[in-house]
């Protein structure tokens, strides 16, 4: 028979086998996880497939790879011996074209693959003590309950803040307003990842699992100033897999893609505080002539190493302005039912933005009605003030994907938390936990802690970080992005 022959019985075989083991251990992957397409062609080549992710294995079977499927193992001659591995992220949120084809070492940036090894590494060790808290464990009762609370505060605060000074707007913003905030996104963070629903049903008071995480994530985002669904929904998951790569992370490569995810995107919060590789946007063309416009690259161009205070204001200046262009931008893309700043992608990107932006500022509108201006600067104010100094959430903010060397082996860590005792734990919502986070995305938001206690040797000792420390060596002197400029 001639290689291709053998190549394509081998390949037959092995998608047989790999049926009939799904069909006996529907438990480990779960029913509704399977959304993967493998196409195997005689060549071996693995189409890029949808990213979702996938349950641990059950702790009484032997781990070999046990944080992702295994892809079949290439026959060919070129490939022997090679396992080509595809990760799988969230089934909440399955947005990537799967006709386009990438190479499976290409597929996860240097600072991915960090964490996928760690996991690995984990699992081996632990895997009967974490594997149940990825199959099973969720923040179904808890996030849906303070989900509820933060957007209903939210709301009656706006409304309140009518009747009160602009001094007291900002204060109350500041406390709790920002820390409802801050809430929502998290609560929000683990419906995407499919931690907040119960992971082994399928339908909840007759509403499909898909449809009402799609409802929530949406609903669930509002009242808002400029909010988070758009980021995500296009965003996040594919930060997971793209972190630190310097392609990916271009300005230039964010605004002109023509994909209707981001390709990374964190990269529109870390270029106002740290260091990118690639060209920057957005470019606007008028005429003849191509402007670059970029709010998040003027503000950091104004840091000066060693002067803390002067690189604080100017992040804050430039993140604030710039969250305040938001605002507007949603009032143009709620009208002409286009957002102008990302040209190139789908109509189906522009669609989406379109019903939010219009639902979002219908929300506004009516709070204005209701309350005033003042109602619509505490929504601002409640979504920027936990990101900038000196709010003590900021410290998490800006340190979760720097560039720290590790003393004992000297090799980059993309990747920290933030570990200043249970009531920090508590006001961020396990936010901090984010190197946890990044190693096991689907544990829900008040199981992270747990990691620590389970694989002490793979997280830092303590909990005394002192988060006014943390932030003035941050704006002392800013890091590349994700080890972006480092061998890990």
């Amino acid at each position: 028979k001639s290689q291709g022959q053998k190549v394509r019985e081998t390949n037959a075989t092995m998608v047989s086998a790999t049926t009939a083991i799904l069909q006996r251990r529907t438990t480990y992957l779960g029913r509704r996880f399977l959304l993967t397409f493998l196409a195997l062609d005689s060549s071996s080549e693995l189409s890029c497939i949808p990213i979702a992710h996938c349950y641990a294995p059950s702790s009484h079977r032997r781990i070999g790879r046990p944080h992702h499927l295994t892809a079949l193992r290439s026959t060919s001659s070129a490939a022997t011996g090679v396992d080509n591995v595809i990760s799988l992220t969230s089934p909440v949120a399955v947005q990537h074209d799967a006709a386009v084809k990438v190479p499976p070492n290409k597929i996860f940036s240097p600072a991915a693959e960090w964490h996928k090894d760690r996991r690995r590494q984990m699992l081996k060790k632990y895997g009967d003590q974490i594997g149940p808290l990825e199959r099973d464990s969720s923040s179904h009762t808890l996030a849906l309950s303070l989900l509820f609370l933060s957007n209903a505060s939210l709301f009656t605060l706006s409304a309140l803040s009518g009747k009160l000074h602009p001094f007291q707007v900002a204060l109350l913003a500041l406390f709790p307003g920002s820390i409802f905030s801050l809430w929502t996104l998290q609560i929000l963070h683990d419906l995407l990842h499919g931690s907040l629903l119960k992971k082994r049903q399928q339908k909840f008071m007759g509403i499909k699992r898909k449809n009402l995480q799609d409802s929530l994530l949406f609903w669930g985002s509002m009242p808002s100033a400029f909010g988070y669904y758009l980021y995500l929904k296009y965003g996040h998951l594919s930060h997971h897999k793209s972190l630190g790569d310097a392609q990916s992370s271009s300005l230039k490569q964010l605004f002109e893609s023509d994909k209707k995810e981001f390709e990374d995107g964190d990269v529109l919060f870390v270029a106002h505080r740290m260091k990118l590789k690639g060209e920057v946007g957005p470019r606007f063309k008028f005429g003849e002539k191509v402007i670059t416009m970029s709010i998040s690259k003027t503000g950091f161009n104004a840091w000066k190493e060693g002067h803390p205070i002067r690189n604080a204001i100017a992040f804050a200046a430039s993140f604030m302005y710039e969250r305040f262009m938001l605002m507007i931008n949603d009032l143009v893309v709620a009208i002409t039912g286009r957002n102008y700043f990302f040209p190139n992608k789908p109509q189906q990107f522009h669609d989406e933005c379109a019903k939010y932006c219009r639902c979002a500022v219908a929300v506004r509108v009516l709070l204005w009605m209701l309350a005033g201006w003042k109602s619509v600067l505490f929504l601002y104010l409640s979504e920027t003030l936990w990101s900038i100094p000196p709010h003590p959430a900021c410290a998490m903010f800006v340190t979760n994907h720097g560039s720290n060397i590790d003393s004992d082996s000297g090799d980059c860590i993309p990747s920290s938390s933030t570990y200043a005792g249970k009531w920090y734990s508590l006001l961020t919502l396990g936010t901090n936990y984010h190197c946890e986070h990044h190693d096991f995305p689907t544990i829900p938001l008040h199981r992270l802690g747990e990691l620590r206690k389970i694989a002490p040797e793979f997280y830092p000792k303590g909990s005394m970080d002192n988060v006014f420390g943390i932030m003035r060596k941050v704006f002392a002197k800013p890091d590349f992005y994700a080890c972006m400029d480092a061998n890990i």
